[in-house]
């Protein structure tokens, strides 16, 4: 099975300081519904882990990321793509979980929600967090320059063979290319 880990804000949507609270401040990444409908065209299994602690924080309540989520399923499903299974952390940082990123705990919950084993399947984020939860499974991390991608390349420290793209349509354009 063909499987990516995508992050969710700064890789599908943009990014906010302020946490995406409302579907209204839902809003994609020009190209990149369109490039997660290539990758399930291309037989991609596509699977999000996102830290969602504006829940934990109190900023908003599972129902409105629920409605958030309905906005962006159906969004990608209008480019002609889908989501095939989506993770999130709703703690908030101070809490001691082993869900939220850089923590592997989604990954591992993916790897045995899909039964794969994850060493060098595509993690995408634009975080450092992001690579480090994907490193620590083994996964190939890969960093895009949206969100907060690009001061996260010029910070430094990725973990060893973190390949870097301009955005998810680029990195899309890479793996159908292999």
């Amino acid at each position: 099975m063909k499987l990516i880990i995508l992050d969710r804000d700064g890789v599908i949507n943009m990014d906010s300081d302020h946490f995406i609270k409302t579907p209204d401040e839902w809003k994609p990444i020009p190209g990149s519904l369109e490039a997660i409908a290539r990758l399930n065209q291309a037989g991609y299994r596509v699977a999000v882990a996102t830290n969602q602690s504006g829940v934990g924080r109190g900023l908003f309540d599972m129902a409105m990321l629920n409605t958030i989520h309905t906005k962006m399923h159906k969004a990608l499903a209008q480019a002609g793509g889908r989501i095939d299974a989506l993770f999130y952390c709703p703690h908030a940082a101070d809490v001691k979980c082993a869900c939220r990123k850089p923590l592997p705990g989604m990954f591992l919950e993916m790897a045995a929600r899909f039964n794969v084993q994850l060493s060098a399947i595509p993690a995408v984020g634009d975080s450092l967090r992001d690579l480090q939860a994907a490193a620590a499974v083994g996964a190939a991390p890969m960093l895009v320059k949206t969100g907060k991608g690009t001061a996260t390349l010029n910070a430094g420290n990725l973990p060893e063979g973190t390949l870097v793209f301009t955005d998810l349509a680029e990195v899309v354009t890479h793996l159908l290319a292999q």
